[in-house]
């Protein structure tokens, strides 16, 4: 289990920019070292699509339609308050898994079929069906398909800058440091 600072330590950001992706993820606040790993993998989930240059406002609508879908599929949401992050960091049948939640759908997610009556949990009776309310989890499903997909996009065209900026650092890493100056303080220079 982890503390927030914890938390801030292993992705290497402050905490009050954990602090601020848990106010604007609405995620749950906890005391003491309440953190789970699970906690901690979704964090690492979204600063490395931050870092990979994913707007934020683009992961906060496939986060709210993850949570969507899996309202919609009955997933069982009393089990705890985290409920909607505790698949993170499960490596197992990973084209199964929507891409912040990392929940199993049981199926691969870019297949085009879910079943429609499957309940993940039981729950009492509802007063419309999810049709008649709007929410169609296919539909839901086919939204999220075409965020995911336009995530990989962007994953696919900024690794190439990742591995120039990694091989950049590295060389710069290795030079020497001017006399005098602290260790690690060589001017910029691109080659």
């Amino acid at each position: 289990m982890h503390s927030l600072s914890d938390l801030a330590k292993d992705l290497n950001r402050a905490v009050v920019y954990v602090s601020g992706l848990q106010r604007r993820f609405e995620l749950p606040v906890i005391e003491g070292m309440g953190y789970s790993a699970a906690y901690l993998a979704f964090l690492r989930t979204l600063v490395t699509l931050r870092i990979l240059n994913v707007p934020e406002e683009v992961l906060l609508e496939l986060w709210k339609l993850e949570k969507k879908l899996l309202l919609l599929l009955n997933v069982d949401r009393h089990s705890s308050a985290t409920w909607f992050l505790d698949s993170c960091g499960s490596l197992a049948r990973r084209r199964h898994r929507l891409l912040l939640t990392n929940y199993d759908l049981g199926l691969p997610v870019r297949s085009d079929s879910l079943q429609p009556d499957l309940l993940f949990s039981p729950s009492g009776p509802e007063l419309f069906q999810g049709a008649e309310m709007g929410e169609d989890a296919l539909r839901v499903l086919r939204d999220y398909q075409e965020r995911e997909s336009g995530i990989r996009s962007k994953v696919a065209m900024e690794r190439n800058e990742v591995r120039r900026a990694l091989h950049w650092a590295s060389q710069w890493s290795r030079e020497p440091s001017p006399a005098g100056a602290p260790q690690g303080s060589v001017p910029f220079r691109m080659e």
